[in-house]
């Protein structure tokens, strides 16, 4: 009798242990942002069992989807190995990047450019970066991509800025708060992505000052330990990402009604198709990796104090 029970006992270890080898899984990060539209259209197919990487990435493959409010803690989550990869700002993929030593972050694909900006109260002069003087400017998180814009773009118009003050207050903020901030006339610009950037110019009849047309906002990245490990499953992950990427610019309207859902779903916050629309026009969607305009933000996140040195970039970018 005990030794029936012991051989059950072996041959269900070895039945659960051959059925996990045959399974693996992604865990993919992304923010509640049109500009991460392929996060957010591949979140939505999965949510509805129709997954975009889950069909490419072959069988036995889970993909796991995480939603992050801004970079910094997209990239803790990388550092702490509870996400593969995600959709970022290339601000917090390189601060991230420099904080490891160049070990920890690669960047493996573009993913949007444009669709952040800097918008301002409807009734206040503010045109140059000299108008904000004694003035508050809210950003979606400290070191995310658009707080290190904001701080760059005010530090090169001869305004003094620090973390903590300065000539001007940047005040790191969540998105849905930026907007009943604004609304309430308690900070005087919001710098930030789309769909916000359309939210507080048509909700709060902001004015845009600022807009970065030909900036990278999003880019996807992965973990160093992810690519040595699963170099196959990345390299996968990377060529879906790149038809997602294809897809969305030949489909715009079924996109979009897409992202309204997982918005929706997300935040529970439903945006009207003509707010999406608008945002969508300032957005371009691309998979090409934005070598030019990283090295900027590097520049810009050492005048913003983020990073002391310009780092070593030969490891950043790789193509799984």
């Amino acid at each position: 009798m005990k030794i029936s029970k012991l051989l059950l006992s072996i041959s269900l270890w070895f039945t659960t242990q051959l059925c996990s080898s045959g399974e693996s899984k992604v865990r993919v990060g992304h923010f509640p942002n049109i500009t991460h539209a392929q996060g957010v259209v591949a979140h939505a197919l999965s949510r509805q069992g129709k997954g975009w990487f889950e069909q490419r990435l072959g069988p036995g493959v889970k993909v796991e989807w995480f939603v992050y409010n801004a970079g910094p803690s997209a990239m803790e989550a990388i550092f702490a190995n509870s996400i593969d990869l995600t959709y970022v700002g290339p601000g917090p993929a390189l601060n991230a990047y420099t904080k490891s030593n160049g070990q920890e972050i690669r960047l493996i694909a573009g993913a949007a450019n444009g669709g952040a900006g800097l918008v301002v109260q409807p009734n206040e002069n503010l045109k140059v970066p000299a108008d904000f003087r004694g003035k508050k400017i809210a950003t979606p998180q400290l070191g995310n991509t658009q707080d290190i814009s904001c701080r760059a773009w005010l530090i090169e118009g001869g305004l003094k800025i620090t973390q903590l003050g300065g000539d001007a207050h940047v005040i790191p903020t969540q998105n849905p708060d930026q907007l009943s901030l604004f609304k309430a006339k308690k900070i005087d610009g919001v710098w930030t992505v789309e769909p916000w950037l359309s939210r507080l110019e048509q909700e709060a009849l902001g004015k845009v000052i600022v807009e970065e047309k030909d900036s990278p906002t999003t880019v996807l990245v992965s973990g160093a330990k992810f690519l040595n490990q699963q170099g196959e499953l990345a390299k996968k992950f990377a060529n879906a990402h790149a038809e997602l990427t294809e897809w969305i610019i030949k489909n715009p309207e079924e996109a979009q009604r897409l992202i309204k859902a997982e918005l929706l779903a997300e935040t529970k916050s439903d945006m009207s198709p003509q707010l999406i629309d608008a945002a969508w026009k300032r957005i371009v969607f691309t998979g090409v990796t934005p070598r030019a305009a990283v090295e900027k933000f590097v520049q810009n996140s050492v005048r913003a104090g983020f990073i002391k040195t310009a780092p070593d970039l030969s490891k950043l970018f790789e193509n799984p």
